[in-house]
């Protein structure tokens, strides 16, 4: 049975980014939006969802949350633009209001 992984981005109205890597993209989005996440997340209100990619492999998942990480914030910005234009949240119809 294959597995999947996500590395994820999630940003706030002022465009600031947090990359992530998780083997359970809802519940993770889920743990942002509630403060549990991360203290970033938590301190910049960061918890829209802009991108995520997926994976099988756990390793390949890692490699490419790293490379994220050390980008440019220009390379980043391209990066959910070439998908998510206008950085619509895409958990925005996940969970229940």
């Amino acid at each position: 049975m294959s597995h999947s992984y996500y590395v994820y981005i999630l940003a706030n109205r002022g465009k600031m980014i947090y990359t992530g890597v998780t083997s359970d993209l809802p519940r993770r989005v889920f743990e942002h939006r509630n403060g549990t996440g991360s203290k970033y997340t938590s301190k910049h209100g960061i918890s829209d969802l802009v991108w995520f990619d997926e994976t099988n492999e756990i390793e390949s998942a890692l490699i490419k949350e790293k490379q994220i990480k050390n980008w440019r914030r220009q390379w980043k910005v391209n990066l959910v633009e070439k998908g998510n234009l206008y950085w619509d949240d895409l958990a925005r119809d996940w969970y229940e209001k």
